[in-house]
């Protein structure tokens, strides 16, 4: 018999989440949009709650429990369902952390992984979008070119989650083997880091861009070392994890405008009652639900090892039109209300457009 209930550990993680994004998220999501920062001491409780370390074995300083993209989907619904700009921030070193985890050497690991086992937060992000138009994270325009005994990196990058603080950055690159990602220091000679971005949505969330000149770094800084790394799937993890944010982004934006339909009076009665407010509140329950289960089924193929290419893809392209639909529906439904910041729809609207059309923000 299939299930698709969630096991013990996945609903404890759910509900952990779920309480943190109403406690220590939407009390701030607005004045972090408001100000374009993150609140140190807010990353420094996301990462006491031991997203990334509780899936590090324990010979790397973790806390040894089982790899789960599936039980990373789920967590990152809750946090997009806090605020999508918070939930990147509070999952963008995981990301850095998973990459190494899945793909890289054992000389990486010993490197890398213990850094996100400690008490204080780890800075760290993967370097994915670049800001150039059409571009294509399978195709990167960012090169890296052997010379010696180096590689040597030239290209930029843009919406670099935590730039302005991260110590390493993975930066995917197209290599004459293909598609590579190599670690690159915050000093290395040759990067130039930007002031933090002006974007039109997670505004809450710090990003920059990366300038890369002629950055050498050795062939062990190359992910996976000399046997490469699958880069593909490591894109296709994050898409997957792109994918959940949005959907708990979408799911916030219904629960908050059910309860608002069903106070607002017009006409003598709540316009909830209103056929066209009605059917448009249960077409953006469907979208909801849609996103969630392709956000399952490829998290589950991540999981069992398969090529989830063709569901990653679906997924995150789903979840970044739906999203943003239900977005644009939840403004309608407040009518005037939802273009002022009284109400949060209209900064989720915003966050949906932007998160929508980026890459490598986060990972399952």
């Amino acid at each position: 018999m299939i299930s698709f209930a969630p096991t013990e550990e996945q609903t404890t993680a759910q509900q952990t989440m779920r309480e943190f994004a109403t406690r220590a998220m939407r009390p701030i999501a607005r004045a972090c949009d408001e100000a374009s920062a993150v609140p140190d001491s807010f990353l420094e409780e996301a990462w006491a709650l031991g997203i990334a370390a509780a899936q590090i074995p324990e010979a790397y300083g973790g806390f040894g429990g089982p790899r789960s993209p599936v039980t990373n989907a789920m967590v990152l619904e809750e946090l997009g369902y806090g605020d999508a700009a918070l939930a990147a921030a509070a999952a963008a070193s995981s990301a850095f952390a998973y990459a190494v985890l899945d793909q890289g050497t054992e000389e990486q690991k010993k490197r890398y992984l213990p850094l996100f086992c400690g008490r204080g937060y780890a800075a760290a992000a993967l370097a994915c979008s670049e800001p150039w138009p059409a571009a294509d994270a399978f195709r990167p325009r960012t090169t890296a070119i052997r010379r010696g005994n180096a590689f040597v990196l030239s290209g930029a990058k843009c919406a670099v989650p935590l730039g302005d603080r991260a110590r390493h950055f993975l930066v995917v690159a197209q290599s004459a083997d293909g598609l590579d990602a190599f670690f690159v220091a915050r000093d290395a000679p040759g990067l130039k880091i930007s002031a933090p971005e002006k974007n039109l949505g997670l505004r809450g969330l710090p990003t920059t861009r990366l300038e890369l000149e002629d950055v050498e770094v050795s062939p062990g800084d190359r992910l996976g070392g000399p046997a490469r790394a699958d880069v593909a799937r490591l894109l296709n993890h994050c898409r997957v994890g792109i994918a959940a944010i949005l959907t708990g982004l979408a799911r916030a934006v219904l629960d908050y405008c059910i309860p608002y339909a069903k106070e607002r009076v017009a006409f003598g009665e709540p316009i909830a009652r209103k056929q066209s407010i009605a059917f448009r509140l249960a077409d953006m329950h469907i979208e909801v639900e849609c996103c969630r289960w392709l956000v399952w089924k490829a998290a589950s193929q991540l999981e069992r090892g398969a090529d989830a290419t063709r569901a990653a893809h679906f997924a995150r392209a789903y979840a970044a039109e739906k999203s943003l639909w239900v977005a644009d529906h939840g403004v309608q439904v407040l009518g005037g209300h939802g273009y002022i910041r009284e109400h949060p729809v209209e900064m989720w609207f915003r966050n949906a457009r932007t998160l929508g059309v980026l890459e490598g923000m986060v990972a399952v």
